[in-house]
C-alpha cells in the first residue's frame, strides 16, 4: 500500500500558502495536501485529480476549502459615484456636442417623440372641408388660394385659411412646415395640416398644404410702395404716427424689420433648416402678431437629417443668392440614414456654416430697405454685377458709386451712417464673399445696431435670447482679447513668448508658394478630396437605388 509520503508534493510554493497556517488547521481537509492513493487501475486518474487540486485550476475556494487562502483586495471599495475633473470635462464635451447646432439630442426627441405625438393628436382636414376663394398667387410648383371651411361653425372658430396645391416639392414643404411648427412656430406662417391627394387619371400626385390666414402683404409689396417704410410703421403700430419724417425715423423702422427677420432666421437655423430662398416675396406680414414671418419652405434643406439636400444641386433665386450658390461643399456626401445624419450634423454644420447663405440674402434685403434705388429687379441685378466686379467688397463698391451718388443713393448711405455707422458695419458683416467671414443670425442680433429698442417691445423670450446672445458674444470677444494680450506679454524669445512686434509680423506674414509646408498641405487636401469624392459617389449610387423617399410615407393620404 503506497502512502502519500512516497508521492508527497508540497504546496508551499503556491502564493499565499503558509505552512504554519496549514498546520494550525488540521481539522479541515486541506485541498492542496494529498490523500493516500490506493494502488489500483485508477491510480493514474487519482494522481491527475490530486495534481489539479494542488494547483487550484478551475475550482473555487468553496470546493478547495482553502479557508485562510482567500484573497481579498486591499483597495477601498467605493459604492458611490466618483466625480473627477476629466469625467466632468468629458460629460460637458458630450453635452455640448449633443446640443450644438443643429442639435443631435433635440433631433432624436423631435423625430421619435414629438413627431409621433403630433401625428396622433393633430387635427385633420379632408379635401371636401374647404371652399376655395380668391387666388393669392401662383408659382412654378403650385397655386395658392384663400379659402374657408365648409362647416359654418368650424369656419367661425378657425377663420380663413390659405390653401396651396403643390406638385413638385410639396412633400418637402409639408415636412419643413411640420418641423418648424414643432421647433420655432413664430418664425414662419402658422401651418395647420398637409396631406397627399389621391391620384386620378391623367393627373399627377398633388399635395395640399393648409395655413392659418394671417394676411396678404409681403415685404416685397410693401417695399414697392412710395410710402415705404412708413407704411410698415403703420402696420406694426396699428395707426398712423403724427411725427416728422426723416432718416432717424426710417432707420428705426428698418431696424425693427431686420430684428424680426433675424429672430425668424435664427429659429430656423437653430433647428438645422436653411431656407435657401430668402427674398422680400417670401416674407409676409402677420396682422395678428404684427410681425414679419418667413414663408415658402419648398427650397429649404433640413440639414439635421439631410432632407432636400443634394450636394451637386441647388435651388435659389440668382438675385438674392450668395456667391457660393451651394449651402455646403459639393464634395460633401449625400445624406446617409436619418440617425447617422443626425449624429454627424454638428460636424458638417461647423465645417460648412450653411446658415451664412441665408444671411447674405437677408443682407441684400437690408440694402434694398435702406436704398430706394435698389428696390427694382433691374437695379438689383446691376448692383450684383457691380459688387462682383468689386470682388464682393462693399467698401470698394461704396468708393465706386458714392462720388456720383443720386439723392436716393445718398439717403441710403446717410441712414446706414447714423450712430457712428453701426448700420453700415452690420451690413458689411452680412454681405461678404466668403461664407465663413459672414456673421450669424445670433451674432447679428448681438450687434450694437440693435441696442436701441425698435417700434415694438420684445417678448420675454426674445429679450432673454437677446441678452444671452450679447453675453456670449461679449465673453468670446473678451476671451480673444485676453489670449492675444497674454501672448503679447508672455515674455521674450528666450522665455518662449511673443513680443508685440513679433505678433505683428505673424499677422502680416504670407505663406510662400514653394514652401514645404504648403506642398504637404496641398497633398493632404488632394487626398482628402479624393476620399470625400469616393464616399460621395458611393452614397449617391445608394441613394439613387431608393425607390421612394422614406419620410414622405409619414404624410397622410387623402382617400
Amino acid at each position: 500500500m503506497a502512502t502519500s509520503s512516497s508521492l508527497g508534493l508540497s504546496t508551499s510554493f503556491l502564493p499565499g500558502h503558509d505552512t504554519r497556517l496549514r498546520r494550525r488547521r488540521r481539522a479541515a481537509p486541506a485541498a492542496a495536501s494529498f490523500r493516500p492513493v490506493v494502488a489500483s487501475a485508477g491510480l493514474g486518474a487519482e494522481v491527475g485529480r490530486q495534481l489539479v487540486e494542488a494547483v487550484g485550476v478551475g475550482l473555487p475556494c468553496t470546493v478547495m476549502a482553502c479557508g485562510d487562502v482567500i484573497y481579498r483586495s486591499t483597495l477601498p471599495h467605493n459604492d458611490g459615484l466618483t466625480i473627477t475633473a476629466p469625467g466632468v470635462a468629458l460629460a460637458l464635451a458630450a453635452a455640448s456636442y449633443l446640443w450644438a447646432t443643429p442639435g443631435v439630442a433635440p433631433g432624436f426627441f423631435d423625430m421619435f417623440v414629438l413627431a409621433f405625438a403630433e401625428r396622433l393628436f393633430r387635427p385633420t382636414f379632408p379635401q371636401d372641408d374647404f371652399v376655395p376663394g380668391k387666388k393669392l398667387g401662383e408659382g412654378a410648383f403650385g397655386v395658392v388660394y384663400k379659402a374657408s371651411l365648409a362647416d359654418p361653425k368650424a369656419a367661425e372658430k378657425q377663420g380663413d385659411v390659405v390653401v396651396k396645391k403643390a406638385t413638385e416639392y410639396g412633400a418637402v414643404e409639408i415636412w419643413m412646415n411640420e418641423r418648424v411648427r414643432r421647433a420655432c412656430a413664430s418664425s414662419c406662417a402658422d401651418f395647420l395640416y398637409g396631406f397627399r391627394e389621391s391620384k386620378t387619371k391623367g393627373k399627377g400626385e398633388e399635395y395640399w398644404l393648409i395655413w392659418r390666414y394671417e394676411g396678404e402683404d409681403t415685404l416685397s409689396a410693401l417695399m414697392q410702395s412710395k410710402e415705404f417704410p412708413y407704411n410698415v410703421e403703420t402696420k406694426i403700430l396699428g395707426n398712423v404716427q403724427d411725427l416728422p419724417k426723416g432718416i432717424a425715423r426710417e432707420n428705426k423702422i428698418v431696424q425693427t424689420v431686420m430684428g424680426q427677420l433675424l429672430f425668424a432666421l435664427d429659429g430656423l437655423h437653430s433647428t438645422g433648416i436653411v431656407h435657401r430662398d430668402i427674398k422680400p416675396q417670401n416674407v409676409i406680414f402677420s396682422e395678428e402678431s404684427r410681425t414679419f414671418k418667413i414663408i415658402d419652405l419648398g427650397a429649404a434643406a433640413d440639414l439635421r437629417v439631410g432632407i432636400n439636400y443634394i450636394p451637386k444641386e441647388f435651388l435659389l433665386d440668382p438675385r438674392y443668392a450668395a456667391p457660393e450658390q451651394y449651402i455646403m461643399s459639393t464634395q460633401t456626401p449625400s445624406a446617409p440614414s436619418a440617425p447617422v445624419a443626425t449624429a454627424l450634423s454638428p460636424v458638417l454644420w461647423q465645417l460648412n456654416l450653411p446658415d451664412r447663405f441665408d444671411i447674405y440674402s437677408l443682407g441684400l434685403i437690408y440694402l434694398q430697405m435702406a436704398f430706394p434705388a435698389l428696390r427694382t429687379d433691374s437695379s438689383l441685378i446691376q448692383f450684383n454685377r457691380q459688387l462682383k466686379r468689386c470682388n464682393y467688397d462693399l467698401e470698394a463698391w461704396r468708393n465706386l458709386v458714392e462720388p456720383r451718388a443720386t439723392p436716393d443713393l445718398r439717403r441710403g448711405f446717410d441712414i446706414l451712417d447714423l450712430d457712428g455707422g453701426i448700420g453700415w458695419e452690420l451690413l458689411t458683416s452680412m454681405v461678404r464673399y466668403k461664407a465663413r467671414q459672414r456673421t450669424s443670425a445670433k451674432a447679428a442680433l448681438a450687434h450694437p445696431y440693435f441696442n436701441s429698442e425698435g417700434l415694438l417691445g420684445l417678448s420675454v423670450m426674445q429679450n432673454l435670447s437677446l441678452q444671452l446672445f450679447r453675453a456670449t458674444q461679449k465673453d468670446y470677444s473678451e476671451a480673444a482679447r485676453w489670449i492675444i494680450g497674454l501672448m503679447a506679454k508672455s515674455g521674450t524669445e528666450e522665455g518662449g513668448g511673443f513680443t508685440e512686434a513679433q505678433l505683428q509680423e505673424l499677422r502680416e506674414i504670407k505663406p510662400k508658394k514653394d514652401s514645404a509646408q504648403r506642398n504637404v498641405l496641398a497633398s493632404m487636401l488632394r487626398v482628402q478630396r479624393k476620399i470625400v469624392r469616393t464616399i460621395s459617389e458611393s452614397m449617391d449610387e445608394l441613394t439613387s437605388q431608393r425607390k421612394s423617399i422614406w419620410w414622405s410615407r409619414w404624410i397622410p393620404r387623402e382617400e
